[in-house]
């Protein structure tokens, strides 16, 4: 039995047939026309540092003893303003705190006092770190990285 490869070679120069994409984007549509286009955002800041989440200023905790509850945590951090709300994560295995926690303020003075004065402290035989959950980062020369240290210039230009 023959076989003849060249029967079924394309011809040089003879572009591939165009592939058509099925599904959602695969044609134009107008699906975000008008005012079903246009979404919600939250305004910019020019400056970097601590970003405000929808509701509040967040700051997360870690370092949180796996034997803390909820109440613990809350009276160390209620003396510095009205926590508006508070999370900590279990793990579902133990049932112990996954060492870290999520703390909410209604305002950025009452978070910044939260991280001054508790960053570092001991809260049942372990010490704390405090920071913010959400920060802005501007791009540039002189741009900050959410932990508050300068970026290299590298890696802004």
């Amino acid at each position: 039995m023959d076989v003849d490869y060249d029967a079924e070679a394309p011809e040089e120069g003879a572009t591939k047939p165009t592939r058509r994409i099925k599904g959602r984007g695969g044609e134009d549509d107008d699906r975000y026309a008008g005012k079903s286009g246009q979404f919600e955002s939250l305004p910019q800041d020019d400056e970097a540092g601590p970003a405000r989440s929808i509701e509040g200023w967040v700051i997360v905790v870690s370092g949180v003893h796996e034997e803390a509850q909820e109440d613990d945590v809350f009276e160390a951090y209620s003396e510095f303003g009205d926590i508006k709300n508070l999370h900590l994560n279990l793990d579902r295995r133990t049932g112990f705190v996954k060492g870290y926690a999520f703390i909410e303020y209604e305002s950025k003075q009452e978070a910044e006092s939260a991280i001054k004065g508790m960053d570092g402290q001991v809260l049942l035989d372990q010490k704390l770190s405090v920071h913010w959950a959400f920060a802005s980062l501007v791009t540039g020369v002189g741009a900050v990285e959410p932990s508050g240290h300068a970026m290299s210039d590298e890696l802004t230009s």
